[in-house]
């Protein structure tokens, strides 16, 4: 395993190619990231491999690089050889081709060199725009994304240019496969980009499924977050002596990102803490992310009323009206963006300032993808979350993943009634299994079953029904009670069993519930 050492390198001592170089130059790329850095030597040199990596740290060129030189010099190798090559042999490969290209009533299978799979339209997008950005002049190599949500003709049309390199997710991929339209018999490399986010959508039978489809000898990158458990299997099953470069953890500090916790009472305070916040002057551009697509267009219409320049963006809306948002997003057309997670990766815009948690994120992981969305390119971002008391729990589960306390913020005028817990424990500390209560270790809350009238130690009384020792002696009768407080014998359970055993299965009609 290879770890992050700090160096000064230029994407010159990396040894890619003079016209990728003058690509990066132009776009005013200097140094390489630390994931480019360790990545981009060994992809050239041909290894697979399995690169763990928060997001925003460059991880798109890091594959894409590497690949296009490799392709540029492939490219010089086979017109070296055509020099030598007759020109009455040369005009019988020109004829052919042409012959080719007037028979369209045959739809010849797309045969890509590069497989890009992604996990969401958005990041799918960005890749091929990459692609295209860094391959410069060499027109030639061709980029294409193949996409749910896009029209089957237009799709039918990127296919028939045969591109080298080809970007999809899984699930539309897996239909053209199915009907013929792609071959991968040329295939050279593939890769899993976002693997993790792949497998938590479901994915993982469709990425089985095209990797036995793809050659054996072809190279494989496998990009995540993180490589434990279910990411892990499917990267040892998909590459092949693989070499793994770990430059940062999932848990890694986003040290340019100033993380803020909010405590609400309700929806109202939440929607009135929310419309206060975005009109602070130092927001250039934002991000709302909320738990349902209902939501999001809820409260994008809400903030339009409210005099926001917002729009929304969820899994629901055509894609053409996706690409628009993401476009008007990236003009500074749009100054808050109303999303659920598909904007959580793969969303690369500078000028996004500020990330605020309309709803917390169902997995602690999708939190980081998410505050990722600011603090890019060496800017720095605020990160707010809007938390119910109820949710407090999330947080824990949070902060323990992240190793970071969040600091609890009291906008003046926007208090909440209810306080905010005064000390929520040091991350990643557990109490018997449980975040502690009160920052110390062991201390559980437990029950004192003492005699009446015992105090427990918390100020409240055992009440006499919870004294074991005045419990009625166990005589084996329903209604007695055993010694440890519990009643001898629960009718209504034995009526439970028996009803398991009949053929509705619907253990409601055994309660009465219809």
């Amino acid at each position: 395993m290879m770890l992050y050492r700090k160096s000064f390198m230029t994407f010159a001592e990396l040894g890619l190619h003079e016209i990728l170089l003058n690509t990066l130059n132009a776009a005013a790329y200097r140094v390489p990231t630390p994931v480019q850095e360790q990545t981009i030597p060994a992809a050239l040199a041909g290894y697979d491999l399995m690169v763990s990596s928060q997001t925003g740290s460059g991880k798109t060129a890091a594959f894409m690089l590497p690949a296009l030189h490799r392709f540029i010099e492939q490219e010089r190798s086979v017109q070296t050889t055509q020099t030598t090559t007759s020109s009455r042999t040369l005009n019988q490969e020109r004829q052919s081709a042409r012959a080719r290209g007037k028979d369209r009533s045959r739809f010849q299978p797309a045969q890509p060199r590069m497989l890009v799979l992604a996990p969401t339209r958005e990041l799918a997008l960005q890749v091929t725009a990459a692609a295209d950005k860094y391959a410069g002049p060499v027109r030639r190599l061709k980029a294409v994304s193949i996409l749910g949500g896009m029209p089957y003709p237009k799709q039918m049309e990127l296919l028939a240019r045969n591109p080298e390199i080809l970007v999809a997710t899984p699930g539309r991929l897996i239909d053209h496969m199915t009907s013929g339209k792609i071959d991968f018999s040329r295939l050279q490399i593939l890769v899993l980009d976002e693997a993790d986010r792949m497998l938590d959508m479901g994915f993982i039978e469709d990425i089985e499924k095209i990797a036995a489809a793809t050659p054996t000898s072809r190279q494989t990158l496998l990009f995540s977050a993180t490589l434990d458990g279910a990411v892990g299997r499917i990267a040892r099953q998909v590459t092949r002596d693989a070499q793994v470069i770990q430059v940062d953890t999932p848990q890694t500090k986003h040290e340019n990102i100033e993380q803020r916790l909010h405590f609400v009472d309700d929806l109202k305070h939440k929607n009135r803490l929310l419309d206060h916040l975005l009109r602070d002057a130092n927001i250039d551009q934002a991000i709302v992310f909320t738990a349902t697509k209902r939501d999001a267009d809820t409260i994008c219409d809400r903030l339009n009323i409210a005099g926001f320049n917002a729009a929304a963006l969820h899994g629901d809306m055509p894609q053409r009206f996706r690409n628009r948002t993401l476009d008007a997003m990236r003009r500074g057309q749009v100054r808050i963006l109303v999303a659920t997670d598909v904007a959580a990766r793969g969303l690369d815009v500078p000028t996004i300032t500020h990330v605020f948690n309309y709803d917390l994120p169902k997995f602690a992981e999708d939190y980081v993808h998410r505050i990722g969305r600011t603090g890019r390119a060496g800017h720095n971002g605020l990160a707010i979350s809007l938390v119910n008391h109820a949710e407090h729990f999330n947080i824990r589960k949070i902060e323990r993943f992240t190793r970071q306390l969040i600091p609890v913020e009291v906008v003046v005028g926007h208090e909440p009634v209810r306080p905010a817990p005064t000390s929520r424990g040091r991350p990643g500390e557990k109490t018997g299994g449980k975040f502690s209560a009160n920052g110390k270790p062991g201390n559980r809350h437990t029950h004192n079953a003492g005699k009446p009238g015992e105090s427990r130690g918390n100020g409240k009384l055992v009440p006499a029904s919870r004294n074991h020792a005045h419990a009625p002696e166990y005589s084996g009768k329903p209604g007695t009670q055993k010694t440890d407080g519990a009643p001898a014998s629960y009718p209504h359970r034995d009526n439970q069993k028996k009803f398991h055993k009949s053929k509705s299965g619907d253990s409601r009609h055994a309660y009465g519930y219809r």
